[in-house]
Formats: C-alpha cells, structure tokens, sequence
C-alpha cells in the first residue's frame, strides 16, 4: 500500500510514522508513507498556501492553486483508489472504514488547516472525507496520522501476530475482554480460573461472555447496532 499525505507542517508527521509499527511496516515494504508539503507548489515567492475566504470573516483558508497542482502531478504517476481530505464535519472514522482502506493499493490523505480548503478542492478531487471525531484539531496531521496507523497495522504481515488485528476491539461490534499475564496472583488479586484451566473452548466461553459484558456496560450502542 502507498499513502501519500498532503501538508503544510510535514514535520508534525516525522514521530508517528517513524517508530514502533509504523516504521516497521514500512521496513517490511508492506507500506510506503510519502510526506508531501504543499507549499513546495506555491507559485508566490513567500510560499503561502492560504489566502482571505471571499465574502469576509475570520480565519485564512488554503488555496486551491497548489494543492490541485500537487494532486494532479501525483495522479499523473498512478491511480488512486481514493483521494481523503480530514475535517471535522467528515464521516467517522470507525472500524469498518479501516478494514475497507486497508484493502486498498493507493490513496491520498489531504491535511487541513486553517479554515479549512477552497470547496473546489473538496468537490473536484476529494473522494472521501473523514472526521475522527466531533471536536477540531489545529490541522488534520494528527488525524492523518490516526487513520494511518488504524489501516496500515490490518495489512497482513505488519503485526507479528497477524490475527491480533482480528481481535481488538469493535472488529465484530464487541470491545476486547480483560487480558492479563503473569504472575497469577498478585497482591491477592487473582487471574480468573478459567484462564489458566488449558481448556481452549472455555476460555474463548470465557472471552466472548466477558467482551459482551463490557460492551454492554461501557459501549451499548455498539449492541444496538
């Protein structure tokens, strides 16, 4: 897979996609990361990116110029299955929506900032948008780097136990179960029974009981749906 990000403060991307999984996947080639600035196509001699919005008010928007520039030099190179721009009043970001990005083979994550982009960046090049929540950040690297992270650890190969992926939390509508290791008991506070009995069809029993338990109680509008 290759994801190519749209920014103005590519630096903010540099930690998150340089540790831990994310390096690691992108070691194996399973995933390639490309970090693009946007004022690298600025045609204005001081590289700016935003500009007043029309009509008045406060807060600068990013102009449509270098961004359409940097887009159609990538589509020029390949095809993306889709084009992303992050913003607060995008679709949730949840689950299901990871699985089906992960299958992907090429996309583009557009970062906002500002006030947000031209709308004629979101209604001529922009496939999908997505909101990872109902708050606003100062720009959408974070965000992007949310997304990311949640498609690239379900290609396969990437975790080391590919069926872990398979088992967290709200890949079937449920959270996790409790989990623990050793010691057994610690501080008198005890591993459950069951957990240690070496009986693989009661401990899932066990597993699946306890993860609707916790959904019930922590998350019931997942059962609802």
């Amino acid at each position: 897979m290759r994801i190519d990000i749209l920014t103005v403060v590519p630096q903010l991307l540099e930690s998150p996609f340089g540790a831990s999984i994310m390096q690691r996947a992108q070691d194996k080639g399973l995933v390639q990361i490309h970090v693009h600035n946007i004022r690298d196509y600025s045609t204005n001699k001081h590289k700016n990116v935003d500009d007043y919005q029309y009509g008045g008010g406060a807060g600068m928007v990013m102009s449509v110029e270098p961004i359409a520039s940097l887009i159609d030099q990538l589509q020029s190179e390949r095809e993306y299955d889709e084009i992303i721009y992050m913003t607060p009043d995008g679709d949730l970001f949840e689950q299901p929506m990871a699985n089906g990005l992960s299958l992907k083979k090429n996309l583009i994550i557009l970062c906002g900032h500002y006030k947000g982009v031209d709308e004629r960046i979101r209604e001529h090049y922009i496939t999908k948008e997505i909101s990872i929540g109902s708050f606003v950040l100062s720009g959408g690297e974070l965000a992007a780097a949310v997304v990311v992270d949640a498609i690239a650890r379900l290609i396969p190969g990437v975790l080391n136990d590919e069926t872990s992926a398979l088992t967290d939390s709200f890949q079937d509508n449920l959270l996790s179960p409790p989990v623990y290791t050793r010691p057994p008991e610690f501080r008198g506070w005890k591993v459950p029974e069951v957990l240690l009995s070496g009986d693989p069809s009661k401990v899932e029993a066990w597993r699946e009981e306890q993860a609707y338990i916790r959904t019930k109680t922590r998350r019931p509008d997942l059962l609802n749906e």
